[in-house]
């Protein structure tokens, strides 16, 4: 992985293609994920750029569809979810990447003693995926990252782990933000346009280096090593760059 080279992005272009993470990036992280908060001037934000432009925009993120829908309330806007494992595309079909139950329950099972011994992990039971999360426990990284680094290191579950900013995820391998933004650049309204991604941690490298392959535009939110090709500080800034793109189009 190289360290982006500082700068800020080039003025956006209602011409391009946006997929954009949603914690971290569009909105502050919270200490948990329910605790997030979505205002009325992002939800606009959101709505604005999507219809200006022409529907070529979708969030990428690891929380569940339903989540995401349940906060932004837009049913026309395009969303993969649990990193690319579940995706609704802009005529409203739904894929899904799943892994075998049993699988899930074996590993739900095995992490039971552990968070009765460690009540400062919280397990999100993301219905395709399962997410350790240690933001309140920080002292555990190592023994998360461990325990949950033996389901993954098993070839024949097919599973594979997913780092992010204080949480460990269990998912099945070969699908990541990357191949949603892919699989979204191979339909309309997609397609053949400039690609944008924008992301805050780990789990969006994936989305950068599919651009970074066409051409596009990769922008890392905050500080850390990446192979985005450009920066923005924090999820202010991300919000005043993307509101760039609308003027004059009121």
């Amino acid at each position: 992985m190289k360290i982006t080279r500082p700068g800020r992005p080039p003025a956006p272009s209602l011409n391009w293609a946006y997929f954009l993470d949603v914690d971290g990036t569009l909105i502050n992280i919270a200490d948990t994920p329910e605790a997030v908060l979505v205002d009325q001037t992002l939800l606009d934000l959101i709505e604005n750029l999507h219809r200006a432009s022409g529907g070529a925009m979708a969030l990428v993120s690891g929380r569940m569809i339903a989540d995401l829908q349940s906060r932004i309330k837009l049913p026309q806007l395009p969303l993969a979810g649990l990193h690319g494992l579940e995706r609704r595309d802009s005529s409203g079909r739904l894929w899904v990447h799943a892994a075998p139950p049993a699988t899930k329950s074996a590993i739900k099972e095995a992490l039971a003693p552990v968070l009765a011994r460690h009540p400062g992990l919280l397990l999100e039971d993301k219905g395709l995926t399962l997410a350790l999360h240690y933001r309140l426990a920080p002292r555990l990284a190592g023994y998360v990252h461990r325990f949950m680094g033996r389901f993954a290191n098993a070839p024949e579950q097919g599973l594979e782990l997913q780092r992010g900013k204080y949480v460990v995820e269990i998912k099945p391998a070969g699908i990541d933000k990357g191949t949603a933004v892919a699989e979204y650049l191979a339909e309309a309204p997609f397609k053949d346009r400039r690609p944008v991604f924008i992301g805050d941690d780990l789990n969006d490298e994936h989305g950068f280096a599919e651009v970074n392959k066409l051409d596009g535009i990769s922008i890392k939110v905050g500080k850390g090593p990446s192979c985005a090709r450009f920066r923005l500080p924090d999820v202010e800034a991300v919000h005043h760059w993307l509101g760039e793109a609308l003027k004059g189009t009121a």
